[in-house]
């Protein structure tokens, strides 16, 4: 579609307070920015991708938009599972992947500073060189960035022990969408001035401002893990296992979860320590001082629960063998799914519960799967109760689609019932949008819609994320 006389004005004031190429609208650019990861999400069609490479470029950006009236669309690496950074129709996307910079890093006060489009594997990589570490671990780390985990509130494998981005993010540098920059936050280990802006904006996937520096709280790097897993023949026996594991005071590093479709697809892509005919696997991990003691404790408690397939490793190869049960999930259901023929896609859900509920909203799942006629590969971090369910479709055929997306709504539905939440770490965006509205009470929600329009007024920024204002 040509450009109006109004898209074109709105170019050009962009284009006069930006670098060279970094204002594009080619076709190319403009496809490979529509969307994020997330399946059944509608995408619009941007006017132009911006690529700034300071905060007063930023700044610019927000500004002659907003005098346009021209929403834009945020977004890091595009990793996200919920379409929250999908453009809109004549939509300006503003990418944050240029501004990559580690500004400083602070081993006294542990703490480091840097720009959204740092990945969190190379702020990991950065810091560890002060024997410092920043815990939060999103399974696609080695490419999302921190401004993208921030967006989100995302998580990973190790926040059982170690928390969440949010417990990570002492203070943000935003721009608004008028264009207006502050910071919320401090650098002091205590604060409690004012309300707390900054865990506001986390979580908030882009609707309220951007984020153009973070300051990131560190912690002293880990010591080499030793790891266990542990099978069991009934689903109550690995939820009777965490509940033990947990009430004893033990703190692992990592406790994931398996279910029998999955541990049956890590069997048989080759991993030799796991054992088909399973109901369910645990895998832990221990990273104390001294972690033999412990995860013997913990594999003792498993074999009390029932297991009856229990490898706990003594040294960090043997560890790294046992974990990679877990690593090779997405591989596994990979090839699972490339024997299918068709357009077979795998879409990750995000639910999660309260621990002691996991047996059920696992075993519900299962019934989900076999009510839809659908393959349903369940995993998880079972220390925290947040659960990936992963159906694989074939998106090419309308029945298998229909179902899938009755699939999903189903297990929706399943975690509110047990007392949780739509979403444990890869936020709301648009594809659970609708289910936030039937999580939260009206008075929540009516303040949901009151913060964005505070922040939006015009409802510019990233306008049909989360809540609708």
């Amino acid at each position: 579609m040509p450009a109006t006389p109004h898209d074109a004005r709105v170019l050009d004031a962009l284009a006069a307070a930006l670098p060279d190429a970094a204002l594009r609208t080619d076709g190319a650019t403009l496809e490979r920015h529509a969307s994020d990861a997330a399946p059944f999400s509608d995408r619009g069609t941007p006017l132009a991708v911006a690529f700034p490479e300071t905060p007063e470029q930023v700044q610019h950006v927000l500004r002659t938009t907003y005098a346009h009236d021209v929403p834009v669309v945020p977004q890091g690496a595009r990793t996200g599972l919920a379409g929250a950074a999908d453009a809109v129709d004549g939509c300006v996307v503003l990418s944050t992947e240029r501004m990559d910079r580690i500004l400083s890093v602070d081993p006294a006060n542990r703490l480091v500073r840097c720009e959204p489009g740092v990945t969190t594997k190379a702020l990991n990589d950065a810091v560890a060189a002060h024997g410092l570490t920043y815990p939060p671990d999103p399974a696609s780390w080695e490419r999302c960035t921190i401004g993208g985990n921030i967006a989100t509130g995302a998580g990973g494998i190790c926040c059982v022990k170690y928390g969440v981005t949010a417990d990570y993010v002492r203070g943000l540098d935003l721009v608004l969408p008028d264009g207006r920059r502050t910071r919320t936050g401090r650098d002091t280990a205590k604060g409690v001035a004012g309300y707390d802006l900054t865990r506001l904006v986390v979580g908030s996937e882009g609707t309220l401002a951007v984020v153009v520096g973070a300051t990131l709280a560190l912690r002293p790097a880990r010591t080499p893990a030793l790891s266990l897993l542990a099978q069991f023949r009934h689903l109550t026996e690995a939820g009777e296992a965490v509940a033990a594991i947990i009430a004893a005071g033990h703190e692992p590093s990592a406790l994931e979860l398996l279910d029998r479709a999955t541990t049956e697809a890590v069997a048989a892509y080759g991993h030799p320590l796991l054992r088909p005919g399973h109901a369910a696997t645990l895998i832990a991990e221990s990273d104390g001082a001294d972690p033999a003691p412990a995860l013997e404790a913990m594999a003792e408690l498993c074999r009390k629960a029932g297991a009856g397939n229990v490898v706990c490793s003594t040294e960090p190869r043997q560890a790294a063998a046992v974990v990679e049960a877990r690593r090779l999930v997405s591989p596994a259901l990979a090839a699972y799914a490339g024997r299918l023929g068709g357009e077979v896609t795998a879409f990750i859900e995000d639910v999660a519960v309260p621990r002691s509920a996991l047996p059920r909203l696992v075993g519900t799942i299962e019934d989900i799967a076999r009510r839809h006629d659908l393959r349903i590969f369940t995993l998880g971090h079972a220390g925290d109760g947040n659960l990936h369910p992963t159906v694989v479709f074939d998106r090419s055929d309308p029945a298998q689609l229909r179902r899938a997306r009755e699939a999903y709504d189903a297990i929706m539905a399943a975690g509110l019932d047990l007392g949780g939440t739509i979403s444990g770490e890869h936020g709301v965006g648009t594809l659970k949008r609708d289910w936030l509205v039937r999580e939260l009470d009206p008075v929540a929600l009516e303040l949901h819609r009151a913060l964005k329009r505070l922040f939006d007024p015009k409802n510019l920024l990233n306008p049909g994320k989360v809540v609708e204002a």
